[in-house]
């Protein structure tokens, strides 16, 4: 697309950084790491060493001072080669580190965002809980006041940095009798569970950080895709947390965490994008080359329809994402848009890594080519920060909205 609407020489300069780093550090291991479910340690110190965990932060808060363009352009170029390496820069910036730029104290910020932007240690966002997932409004977690602190019960599921994490935002009942406008959302700290592996890379875990006792991870979950990402329970028994580390007012939790999902969506569209068009990339470039009854199979119409079906869509998702980017970038409402982009970028993963597959034939369903892993990462890009359904009930929320006014 002529992107020049989106992007500045600066965008460019950021893109270019991130494909470089991508295609030297991150594809060679990909595979490897895909295989064996480790977390990629070595690759996130260097993310951090780049700046890439705290793109849109100011600098005064440790972070590059870039805008929100950037930080999508990152996780859109990182996905295209590997979904779990885009996921750890998305979750990390969005969902555990935007919660306190947007509604923390100027003290919480201080304390907690240089070190998540700097990369020194990882963040995560407790929100999905085993009866909470896509009616986040059923939270069980309970958050009680007590003597100058709150105690919290209870436990979260899939959440992504559960254990390599050390900062968390969580959500917790504090009023039952209000419904949603009785959750809140609190700030806590624990010790990474790879502690050699972080002191090893010299990043992940910071010693001035309390380790809140009852605060843990649970296992760790054996997923289909994003197998380099590290996803757990975490488990909350009888945690003291000061009351200074409520986040935002009591009762506002669910208020400020549908803001944090309505940005998250436009990170997960970016990732499925990027997921997308490394499939349709991989797919081309095979065609190119595999020959079939004496000729490559570019030549063939049927490759010819796939293939320019990615090609379109691909093109379509890009004008969706980066419009809603531009949107949240000009502090315009963006919700829908968000909503618009995440539905039909996850949905095109699926569909450009399927046909993808599809086109290599045999070897699109070895481990020989990442084609396999594109389409098994592409899954959760459906489900995760709100699935198909609930996009579409968002987006017709707002167009009942629009017909009132």
């Amino acid at each position: 697309m002529d992107d020049s609407f989106y992007f500045s020489e600066q965008h460019y300069a950021v893109r270019d950084m991130v494909r470089a780093f991508a295609r030297e550090a991150v594809s060679p291991v990909a595979r490897e790491l895909d295989d064996s479910a480790t977390f990629p340690w070595d690759n996130v110190a260097r993310m951090a060493e780049l700046g890439l965990l705290g793109i849109p932060w100011p600098e005064e808060l440790g972070g590059a001072g870039l805008d929100l363009t950037s930080y999508i352009l990152a996780i859109h170029e990182m996905a295209k080669v590997d979904a779990s390496h885009a996921i750890t820069i998305s979750a990390h910036t969005t969902l555990g580190t935007s919660p306190i730029v947007n509604f923390g104290t100027t003290a919480q910020k201080e304390r907690y965002v240089p070190l998540l932007a700097t990369g020194s240690v990882l963040g995560g966002f407790g929100l999905t809980e085993p009866g909470a997932g896509s009616d986040a409004g059923g939270t069980q977690t309970t958050a009680v006041r007590k003597n100058g602190h709150y105690l919290l019960n209870g436990s979260k599921i899939f959440i992504t940095h559960g254990g390599v994490g050390e900062i968390f935002v969580v959500t917790a009942v504090t009023d039952p009798s209000r419904g949603t406008k009785g959750i809140s959302s609190f700030i806590l700290t624990k010790e990474t569970t790879d502690l050699e592996a972080a002191r090893r890379v010299g990043m992940g875990h910071d010693p001035s950080l309390p380790a809140m006792p009852g605060f843990r991870a649970g296992k760790k979950e054996d997923k289909l895709g994003w197998r380099a990402s590290d996803t757990r329970e975490l488990i909350f028994e009888d945690v003291e947390v000061p009351a200074e580390n409520l986040l935002g007012e009591e009762g506002m939790g669910f208020v400020n965490f549908m803001r944090t999902l309505d940005s998250g969506r436009i990170g997960i569209a970016a990732l499925s994008l990027g997921l997308a068009e490394g499939a349709f990339e991989a797919a081309l470039a095979y065609a190119g080359e595999r020959k079939q009854f004496g000729q490559a199979i570019l030549s063939f119409q049927g490759v010819q329809f796939q293939l320019s079906d990615m090609a379109t869509e691909i093109e379509a998702g890009k004008h969706l994402v980066y419009h809603a980017t531009w949107l949240a970038q000009q502090g315009r409402p963006f919700g829908k848009e968000a909503a618009m982009a995440k539905l039909f970028c996850s949905e095109l993963a699926m569909r450009a890594t399927i046909k993808s597959v599809q086109i290599l034939g045999g070897y699109g369903y070895t481990k020989d080519y990442p084609v396999e892993r594109m389409m098994r990462d592409a899954k959760i890009c459906e489900i995760g920060e709100g699935t198909s359904e609930i996009q579409r009930v968002v987006i017709a929320r707002h167009l009942a909205k629009e017909v009132d006014a």
